[in-house]
């Protein structure tokens, strides 16, 4: 995992989150919250359950809308979109519970991931000629791609609902990937795994981001995973931001050591240190 080169970082940044504050009611999920995502770099959010890591993949990709802040992505200003829209400006998602369609095979999952570059219209598709069909085949060839570079071919045609949780969420990778986005959000991408196959993970995190060029945001809990991986780590906790830094910026943060070891604190809420 160490001898991957990682993707050159540009200063320029292709996310900029601005006070972002977000509410349920009530309870506050997100305050004042402000950072950036370079193009190029792998960015880890951690923080303990509850810390409101989610929450942000949520407002980044459009599942909410946060009550006070902006969104910047790629030098624009983003109003309020919907996630397909979001989707199609260049951000794809996996998510903490795997989302698949289990009675579909892994082909097919991967193929509802080229959805937004699809262009023909129904018509066409259902007739399967001319512009449809060439359509399919050049989206086919890309998601073959995908599987090759995943590694598995052996179970492109098993239904997804049959395969082990961790070749799963590497399905869901794909399906990601295949959208071809610029920047790809990966909610604790590592959960569930044993220790073969968080290895596995990410190697492939570190090749999509240095054989693709793919901008890359993780939520994960696994600090070993987070140190060996992040260009930058943002931590929150109880929806604020408690530090913001290079790995080992925040591995020697007195704030961080404070909150996650101090007395004050249910030490069981805190596994990730």
């Amino acid at each position: 995992m160490h001898n991957i080169e990682k993707s050159s970082v540009n200063d320029d940044p292709i996310l900029e989150v601005k006070n972002i504050s977000l509410s349920f009611g009530g309870v506050t999920a997100l305050s004042d919250i402000s950072f950036d995502i370079k193009r190029g770099e792998i960015r880890a959010i951690i923080g303990p359950n509850g810390a409101g890591k989610s929450s942000m993949l949520n407002i980044i990709n459009g599942f909410y809308h946060p009550q006070q802040g902006e969104i910047w992505f790629d030098g624009r200003r983003r109003v309020s979109e919907k996630p397909y829209l979001i989707a199609r400006q260049g951000i794809a998602r996996t998510f903490q519970n795997i989302a698949l369609f289990k009675g579909m095979s892994t082909l097919d999952n991967i193929m509802t991931g080229r959805i937004t570059h699809m262009h023909a219209n129904l018509f066409w598709q259902a007739i399967w000629k001319g512009k449809a069909e060439r359509e399919e085949i050049r989206h086919r060839e890309r998601v073959e791609q995908i599987i090759d570079f995943l590694k598995i071919q052996s179970i492109r045609k098993t239904p997804v609902g049959r395969l082990p949780y961790g070749m799963q969420k590497r399905v869901e990778l794909g399906r990601a990937l295949a959208a071809e986005s610029k920047l790809l959000l990966l909610d604790e991408p590592m959960a569930g795994m044993n220790l073969e196959e968080k290895e596995d993970m990410c190697r492939f995190i570190l090749d999509v981001n240095a054989e693709f060029g793919t901008t890359i945001a993780l939520i994960e809990h696994d600090m070993g995973v987070v140190m060996d991986l992040s260009d930058r780590v943002l931590v929150l906790d109880y929806g604020h931001k408690l530090a913001d830094g290079t790995p080992d910026e925040v591995r020697n943060n007195q704030t961080v050591i404070d909150a996650y070891l101090g007395v004050g604190h249910d030490c069981n809420r805190f596994k990730i240190l």
